[in-house]
């Protein structure tokens, strides 16, 4: 019940705004009756990355290597974007509780059962990442919220100096994120192919000179 309406709060007020006052008056109680089941609003964050994380599905070892990675990518998106205004904190929270390292685990075995080696698994992990939480941040709090800038141009002079951005914006709004976000993803699973396919060439011939050699 708390953790519901902490996400309320949260997506009420934001990150900033949020407060364990807030909280307490939403739920009709006083702010120590709250502390007596998270002892901070560090706390209270921790649990509400778990239970987000706690709902993230891994792919099926029965798939395919390359769709359990898409599916494992949509997922996290997925999950991050249920909160929206939550998300620029799930984002870069460094997740270190038992919950979220049992998720961030079979995450990163998406990537070693391609193959990749060690290292190479856990870059791939990285750059991953660093694409989700471009996405996530841009749906959630960057490109969702609108205008950032106070001074603004009328629609006449965006038409006639700016065409690019016009014609491109069709595309920009929330309506576009899903089509984008595939776009992206499936030019990283290409090239996470062809890494592999790469490495896996490389072996290959230096098996083959290694045989000529005992030969």
């Amino acid at each position: 019940m708390i953790e519901d309406a902490a996400f309320e709060v949260i997506e009420r007020e934001g990150l900033s705004g949020f407060s364990m006052r807030k909280l307490a008056a939403a739920l009709g109680c006083e702010a120590m009756s709250i502390y007596h089941h998270f002892p901070s609003q560090a706390h209270l964050y921790e649990a509400l990355v778990d239970r987000q994380m706690s709902g993230l599905v891994i792919p099926d070892e029965s798939l395919p290597w390359r769709e359990r990675v898409r599916v494992g990518m949509q997922e996290f998106r997925r999950v991050a974007t249920e909160h929206p205004a939550f998300a620029p904190f799930i984002v870069v929270y460094r997740m270190n509780s038992p919950p979220c390292l049992a998720k961030l685990n079979g995450i990163i075995g998406l990537f070693e059962a391609g193959g990749f080696g060690p290292e190479l698994s856990a870059r791939l992990f990285r750059a991953a990442g660093y694409y989700l939480m471009g996405a996530i941040l841009d749906e959630t709090a960057g490109y969702a919220k609108g205008p950032s800038a106070v001074t603004t141009v009328s629609d006449e002079e965006l038409a006639r100096d700016y065409p690019s951005v016009v014609a491109a914006g069709a595309y920009f709004g929330a309506s576009g994120f899903d089509e984008t976000f595939k776009l992206g993803l499936e030019m990283f699973l290409d090239e996470m192919e062809r890494i592999r396919d790469a490495a896996l060439g490389e072996a290959a011939k230096g098996r083959r000179g290694q045989s000529k050699k005992k030969k």
